[in-house]
């Protein structure tokens, strides 16, 4: 998964009316949020998984375990990526996630 847009890696203040204006209910908003969050959260650490998987020593002792540079590189760029929440309002805020509700 790659981060194309630019999105913040703090706290921003937003406008509940204008954030809840699509769906017409803040609750909807979030939880839409919050399953999109969890998606691309478990996009990342399967990406994550599978880079660090080519590193792994199945080492029997703990002196036989050693530092790998690449590896300590890839965790650094995994940490300095924006959250999967901020990642989801963004898609929100941009019209990038498809929604429906579901038929009571």
């Amino acid at each position: 998964m790659e981060i194309k847009k630019q999105v913040p890696n703090n706290t921003v203040t937003r406008n509940l009316s204008e954030f809840a204006a699509p769906t017409g209910n803040i609750y909807e908003t979030v939880m839409i949020i919050a399953k999109r969050s969890n998606m691309i959260a478990a996009d990342i650490k399967q990406e994550l998984s599978k880079k660090l998987e080519e590193f792994s020593n199945y080492a029997d002792t703990l002196e036989e375990t050693f530092e790998n540079r690449e590896q300590i590189e890839i965790s650094k760029y995994y940490e300095r990526l924006p959250k999967p929440t901020l990642i989801a309002t963004k898609e929100f805020q941009d019209g990038e996630i498809i929604y429906r509700k579901a038929a009571k």
